[in-house]
């Protein structure tokens, strides 16, 4: 009897739990109203909420960290990389070392906490006559320890400049990828930020989103015995892979060395897909300092205290830009890219 490529299959919360080289990932959907003059929701849309500390889904959203705008006001990370993949919406950053931006629809962020940077993820309600859907996905990968403090180094990948794979079953029927990370099907995606485990193609590290039409099949590329790779099956109302059914809203862990497809049922299906090989080394976090020892733990939280990892350059820690104001990257050395 031939092995299954299936592994295990889980469903999926607001958390999803993830494998070595990846932490976690978070799928953020929210369907914000109108927006304000200060581009939040209607003081009346705060009544009864948690404010400061609002992951309930209340008349459609939540506010997260933010009082006045939807979002994480400045925080400090240390010893990973956030990746930041916006699918509707936009996100406003800015960061202690004087880098900001705005970007969404379709444009992915990621950035090297490497040594230390505080930073703000802000989500400005700038329609004010309609609502503010937003939606994304942001994922945590690990650095290993060789590189856990390096300088950090933040990134754009615009959506003009993310690779689309464009392919057909044998039906006819249409398959829509959109490569963020890694080599998939003869494509490249581009580079990562220089000290990420996915800057070396050894490492198979792979981020994309795939989209099948309905009734199509997909065959996913083999890839190394001991690589982690996890499908997510986050929209859609079933799919089947291998011959296995699976329900909507699932994690489904995979082998990668195993002949894999994925089939679609008549409502189309939208996958996120993430693959890596393992760091093989231990991981102790604590809040938002992911180490590989409790007494590197308690070092970052004494750096953090004593410098503030650089300050907070921004007049204010919920930090958004004008309103009128387009997709943009400003960097640290003063570069400003305006899409």
């Amino acid at each position: 009897m031939q092995p299954h490529p299936i592994i295990d299959i889980k469903a999926l919360g607001f958390l999803w739990d993830t494998r070595d080289p990846f932490l976690f990932c978070a799928h953020h959907e929210d369907y914000f109203p109108a927006g304000n003059e200060a581009m939040g929701p209607d003081a009346s849309f705060l009544k009864g909420r948690r404010l400061g500390d609002d992951f309930i889904i209340k008349d459609g959203f939540r506010m997260y960290h933010g009082q006045t705008v939807p979002g994480f006001p400045g925080h400090p990370h240390r010893g990973f990389e956030t990746v930041t993949i916006v699918r509707r919406g936009l996100v406003d950053h800015a960061d202690s070392l004087g880098a900001a931006g705005r970007y969404g629809n379709g444009d992915v962020q990621w950035m090297t906490a490497g040594k230390g940077v505080q930073h703000s993820e802000m989500f400005p309600l700038l329609a004010k006559d309609k609502e503010n859907t937003a939606e994304l996905f942001q994922i945590w990968l690990n650095l290993p320890a060789a590189r856990k403090m390096v300088e950090p180094h933040f990134k754009m990948l615009w959506k003009e400049d993310i690779p689309i794979i464009q392919t057909t079953d044998i039906k006819g029927n249409t398959i829509h990828i959109e490569l963020v990370a890694g080599q998939l099907n003869g494509t490249t995606a581009p580079p990562p930020p220089p000290d990420s485990w996915a800057a070396d193609p050894a490492n198979e590290l792979l981020i994309a989103i795939i989209k099948l039409s309905p009734n199509a099949t997909y065959t996913l590329p083999l890839a190394s015995a001991k690589t982690n790779r996890t499908v997510y099956f986050y929209e859609g109302n079933s799919l089947e892979i291998s011959g296995i059914p699976i329900d909507k809203y699932h994690a489904i862990q995979l082998s990668a060395a195993l002949e894999t497809s994925l089939k679609a049922s008549d409502t189309g299906a939208s996958l996120l897909i993430l693959q890596g090989q393992p760091l093989g080394e231990p991981v102790v976090q604590y809040g938002p300092f992911v180490m590989n020892s409790k007494r590197e733990i308690q070092q970052a939280f004494e750096e953090y205290n004593a410098t503030q990892f650089g300050g907070w350059p921004w007049p204010r820690y919920d930090q958004v830009h004008p309103r009128e104001k387009g997709r943009f990257a400003l960097y640290a050395d003063g570069t400003e890219e305006v899409k």
